[in-house]
């Protein structure tokens, strides 16, 4: 009697594990696709990768979905507006991808890239659209406050120079209607505004990020024959070509100090050299996780709110700038 009270004992387990395995097993599937990229599929779009933010930005964007269990197509559009758009329409008719991740070329083609990419969340980097193309849960923006970058910048250069009522300034400027071109130089401005400093802006241009594009301005404004006092740009490219400028005409950032933004590592190695008086730290493997993190979220359908960088609005996404100068800039390189 007993073996046989066993036996029954040992049969009506086995039959309540069973009858509990499709409950257990829906669980835990429900449990693992809360977050997980695994399977997912992601088309990002960038114009090229010829800056090296850029390329830090497609390369980090890769390797954090890989981390994920996801995969990225990457595209290089060019500087066409068109290109991007036709790309983005037919990676979303492909039915292969769950979100867009896209660099825009312009700003302002926003409302096109959306429309292109049909039912697909798309999520914005590095160039910020108007914010009244965004929408929580579906368009969002990823990225560093370009308005932070530019007050780093004067904030350090304003202490450099000994606090001045007044200051004779070059803004050398990144692409033409460039979120990150417009908040930078509009901060730089707000910034000495603010402190009731005289800004004299002597000369202000765009160089589209180039160094060679930079160093052609510079010789343009020596001869205006202006005092300097410093040069902002809104990158480090530009600002090293500021500093090949400066030094073909007898000059040093002794003289003249240059700021710049990303802290390339050109910029970090400028820096350590004496030359780069200051930077600021744009992290690009920051935002790329935080891109890849919001896309996950979005191509498994849920909400974005509890990532953290958002604003009050759930639907841009912020990594903050760091600033980079001589007593740190060893922990960059």
């Amino acid at each position: 009697m007993k073996n046989t009270s066993k036996i029954l004992k040992r049969i009506l387990a086995l039959i309540l594990i069973v009858s509990l395995l499709p409950v257990t097993s829906l669980l835990t599937a429900c449990n693992s696709s809360s977050g997980s990229g695994s399977g997912l599929s992601f088309f990002f779009t960038i114009k090229d990768t010829d800056d090296d933010f850029r390329l830090s930005l497609k390369e980090s964007v890769e390797s954090m979905a890989k981390a994920q269990g996801a995969s990225v197509t990457t595209t290089l559009c060019g500087s066409s507006v068109d290109q991007q758009v036709i790309d983005i329409k037919a990676a979303a008719e492909s039915g292969k991808y769950d979100a867009i991740i896209c660099v825009p070329v312009d700003s302002a083609t926003a409302l096109q890239l959306e429309i292109a990419a049909g039912d697909l969340p798309v999520i914005f980097m590095n160039n910020k659209p108007d914010e009244d193309v965004l929408k929580a849960n579906k368009y969002v923006y990823v990225a560093s406050d370009e308005y932070q970058a530019g007050r780093l910048q004067a904030e350090y250069m304003y202490e450099k120079l000994g606090k001045p009522s007044s200051i004779n300034a070059i803004i050398l400027m990144g692409e033409r209607n460039h979120s990150g071109t417009i908040g930078r130089t509009e901060a730089v401005k707000q910034y000495f505004k603010e402190k009731n400093v005289t800004l004299n802006i002597v000369f202000c241009d765009y160089a589209s990020w180039s160094d060679t594009e930079a160093a052609n301005l510079m010789e343009i404004f020596f001869k205006t024959n202006q005092d300097l006092d410093v040069i902002f740009a809104n990158n480090d490219t530009m600002a090293l070509g500021a500093i090949t400028a400066l030094k073909a005409h007898g000059l040093s950032t002794s003289d003249v100090p240059v700021a710049g933004v990303d802290a390339t590592a050109d910029g970090c190695k400028s820096i350590a050299n004496g030359e780069l008086s200051f930077t600021v730290y744009q992290n690009a493997e920051g935002q790329s996780k935080k891109a890849v993190e919001v896309a996950i979220a979005l191509a498994n359908g849920n909400s974005t709110k509890s990532i953290e960088g958002a604003d009050d609005n759930n639907f841009c996404f912020y990594v903050d700038f760091e600033a980079v100068s001589k007593t740190n800039v060893s922990s960059y390189q």
